[in-house]
């Protein structure tokens, strides 16, 4: 079978990184462009520039200091962004280019903590870890003021919206609202009403009123006129941000009956609210997918830490403490979309939907991601209270299981317009869950394996499977174990489940695999051999073979008939934790700890190609469905994506050899048309220093041969003669070419300027190589010209006897 598979099938020889997943915000400020098309999202010393619409990667800002990124801002007319590190520096950067205009000390004497810009652009604010607030002209570069008399870190700065007032509002650790006037430069106003920081400030259209949210549980509006608290709204939780609704819009969706303002919040319990300034009341609670709390610790995994108005988009973004990005209809609040800004420690990762258009993500949390490919849309899944430690997914790709710390696993399944939800759970193992394989022929069982040491048969009942039935159900099923047994003596790392749903495999810590029966989960064999823990098992999708890999470093093949160890696969350096069958089963990847992956021909016992993606241990490993793109995930918060180039490189090289066949062709016609120069031309171009050489032998043969060289060679470019200089030092090693060698360094004397030819690349290293040579040929030609003198002078000597002799013998 394996035999009739291989003579259909191609070898793979190569896989390449089609695009990586990787951290892209790690915390701080977000903010996005007024066109909405661009997000900046600060990455410890980058700053990286996002596209909102595919979530893509643009370019990353980084500072040459290799220093994080304390604060940033960008002007609200896109053109300038400003960063500021912990060096103490300010860099203004064309942000579209990728370039830092300018670098400037920010006089600060300890880091900017935030910046702002006013309205026109023209003037930026920047509040520091110590106490002070510059602000700077951008236009003529220099600071026109420095604000003193804040208490600890000034962490909040916003300039009045009307920019005639020239009045600028801070907030430091006392947890005051300082009012600045920029014409006299001092402090007229101190706005005394919040007890723990505050958050955010958000001005009315007509500048007289303004809103400020703080972290003691309230918002409280301002009068500017008087100066004093017009309403304090109680929020019962901590508010990160407070936006004022745009007075145009029809916001009734969102609970907004009456004119007057009403203001959005974002806080600590994760749940964006709509409130009434007038009764202070809240008018809309957004609906979310977690159970909310009422205890802040509780919802702390849940909390925003930002939120702002794209009105461009006419969307709201949050930013969540788990670094999701999240964007609403601001009318609705319904999700438009949302990105995953960090993604930790990525324990698992498998392609899901019909045409695997997306995959599905366990990281080292109790929320699951799936990512669509095409748009990085991510949506996260809630239902585990612990850590997924594993995932896998049923043959038609609709439906997976993940299974988790919290000893549950659960079932999920994909809907037509892309929502996965969850549709049953299971409870029954003593520990964590640490691998899970789903039946291969139909949707009808999965298979579990704890670190209880127990392996456990779960059926799935009809009414998941049937479509019909599914769209029915309202909350997820039950599952029950039909089926428990203990399995081996320590943690069992992996489980599989064979083509033909009739055999179980399992591999554990306690350096066996074992091979169970499906129906009644009776023991058939051990497979003995490694000399450590066992990290994975996996069937051949078209022979009787199971493979392993172990901490040992190595992969073995078994037969399933006799359970001996067919073949053993040395190569990597550190443990193997993944292994994947590809080829139609005639090839294996594998992925290491030490975050390698490797593509080994199982006929030959070759590593075919060795890819070095990952920095961290590989431990999400997965080929699609075409058996053309493999996904792989790991430790350093990175999913990368490969794609087969077998092909592509195969037709690359087959290009290469025609073109070099068709110019070998060219450069015979040229010789035999005796056109030397564009023959030389073509020969250097094909990195041949033999082909020119004898180009140069060929011309040295005409009558006028040194001649003809020497106008050839002084017709080249000055790279073409770069070339024949490193070919020439090759040619001049060897007695047979060195006349060749020395026609052309001749010819190069006689018509470079000496100036000329020190600028020639190399020359220095083809001088040095070429004068011991020249000096042994000269000596050599030196002997033999002194040999042939003595060889003459015999001859005419022998002559000259010979002749007296004969002149004797006449006589």
């Amino acid at each position: 079978m394996a035999t009739a598979a291989g003579s259909a099938v191609r070898f793979k020889s190569n896989y390449a990184v089609s695009r990586k997943i990787e951290p892209f915000y790690k915390g701080g400020r977000v903010q996005v462009s007024r066109d909405g098309k661009f997000m900046f999202c600060p990455c410890g010393t980058k700053l990286n520039v996002i596209d909102v619409e595919t979530g893509a990667l643009l370019h990353s800002l980084e500072q040459d200091d290799q220093e994080d990124i304390t604060s940033f801002v960008l002007s609200p007319d896109d053109e300038i962004l400003v960063t500021g590190s912990r060096a103490l520096l300010l860099k203004q950067w064309n942000w579209r280019e990728n370039k830092c205009v300018r670098t400037w000390k920010a006089v600060h004497i300890a880091p900017v903590a935030t910046m702002v810009f006013d309205s026109t652009s023209t003037l930026l604010a920047t509040g520091g870890c110590d106490s002070t607030i510059k602000i700077w002209d951008m236009i003529k570069q220099y600071c026109t003021h420095n604000l003193k008399g804040s208490s600890g870190v000034v962490h909040l700065v916003e300039f009045h919206p009307d920019i005639s007032r020239l009045q600028l509002f801070s907030s430091s650790m006392d947890y005051k609202i300082r009012i600045w006037d920029l014409n006299s430069s001092k402090c007229v106003a101190v706005l005394d009403g919040h007890f723990s920081a505050v958050t955010s400030l958000a001005f009315t259209g007509d500048g007289n009123t303004f809103i400020s949210s703080g972290r003691d549980k309230i918002c409280m509006v301002w009068n500017l006129k008087t100066r004093e608290s017009k309403r304090t709204v109680p929020i019962y939780e901590s508010v990160e941000a407070a936006i004022l609704l745009p007075e145009q819009g029809d916001f009734s969706q969102l609970g907004v009956k009456k004119q007057g303002l009403h203001f959005l919040t974002a806080g600590s319990k994760g749940v964006l609210k709509i409130w009434e300034v007038a009764t202070a009341a809240c008018v809309y609670t957004q609906p979310v997918p977690f159970e909310p709390v009422e205890s802040e610790e509780e919802a702390s995994e849940h909390s925003l830490t930002h939120c702002m108005l794209v009105p461009e988009r006419n969307e709201i973004v949050t930013v969540s403490v788990e670094h999701n990005i999240v964007l609403y209809d601001a009318q609705t609040l319904q999700l438009r979309k949302q990105l995953a800004g960090y993604n930790d420690e990525v324990l698992d990762v498998k392609f899901l939907g019909p045409g695997d258009s997306h995959i599905v993500v366990a990281t080292n949390s109790p929320q699951l991601k799936v990512f669509e490919l095409s748009t990085s849309h991510c949506q996260i899944l809630y239902g585990h209270s612990e850590t997924i430690l594993a995932l896998d997914v049923f043959r038609k790709g609709l439906m997976f299981v993940s299974c988790a710390k919290d000893k549950s696993i659960r079932v999920w399944r994909m809907n037509k317009d892309g929502r996965v939800v969850c549709v049953a759970q299971g409870l029954g193992h003593a520990h964590g869950v640490g691998a899970v394989s789903c039946s291969r022929l139909k949707e009808s069982f999965i298979v579990t394996s704890s670190q209880d040491c127990t392996i456990k048969i779960w059926n799935i009942p009809e009414s998941l499977t049937s479509k019909a039935k599914a769209a029915l159900i309202s909350s997820p099923e039950t599952l029950h174990a039909q089926v428990t047994e203990r399995g081996h003596d320590k943690d069992i790392n992996s489980v599989a489940v064979s083509p033909n749903d009739k055999l179980i495999a399992t591999g554990s810590q306690d350096r066996l695999a074992k091979l169970w029966s499906c129906s009644d989960c009776s023991l058939l064999g051990v497979f003995t051999g490694h000399k450590r823990g066992i990290w994975c098992v996996q069937f051949s999708p078209v022979d009787q073979i199971l493979a392993t890999s172990s901490a040992d470093g190595t992969l073995k093949l078994w037969g399933l008939q006799d359970f001996s160890c067919l073949k053993t696969f040395e190569g990597h350096d550190a443990s193997v934790l993944k292994i994947i069958f590809v080829s139609r089963g005639t090839q294996l990847l594998s992925g290491g700890s030490d975050g390698l992956l490797k593509l080994w021909t199982i006929k030959t016992n070759e590593c075919v190609k060795t890819l070095d993606g990952h920095e961290d241990k590989i431990w999400g490993l997965h080929s699609n469905k075409q058996d053309d793109m493999v996904v792989t995930a790991s430790s350093d918060s990175s999913i990368t994506l490969w794609k087969d180039v077998t092909e592509i490189e195969q037709e690359e090289a087959q290009a290469k050899r025609e073109e070099q066949i068709m110019k070998e062709q060219e450069l015979s016609n040229l010789l035999h048309e005796k056109r030397y120069l564009k023959a030389l031309g073509l020969a250097i171009s094909l990195d041949r220093p033999h082909t020119v050489l004898m180009v140069v032998k060929a011309i040295l043969k005409e009558s006028d041969g040194r001649k003809r060289l020497e106008e050839n060679i002084a017709r080249l470019r000055k790279d073409q003669k770069e070339a024949v200089l490193t070919f020439l030092v090759t040619w001049n090693t060897n007695s047979r070419n060195c006349h060749e060698a020395q026609a052309v360094i001749e010819t190069l004397l006689k018509h470079e300027a000496p100036d000329n030819l020190l600028q020639y690349s190399g020359i220095k290293s083809a001088v040095e190589s070429l004068l011991p040579y020249t000096e042994r040929h000269f000596q050599r030609l030196s002997r033999l010209l002194q040999a042939s003198m003595f060889i003459d002078f015999m001859w005419q000597n022998m002559k000259l006897s010979d002749v007296s002799h004969q002149e004797d013998v006449i006589l």
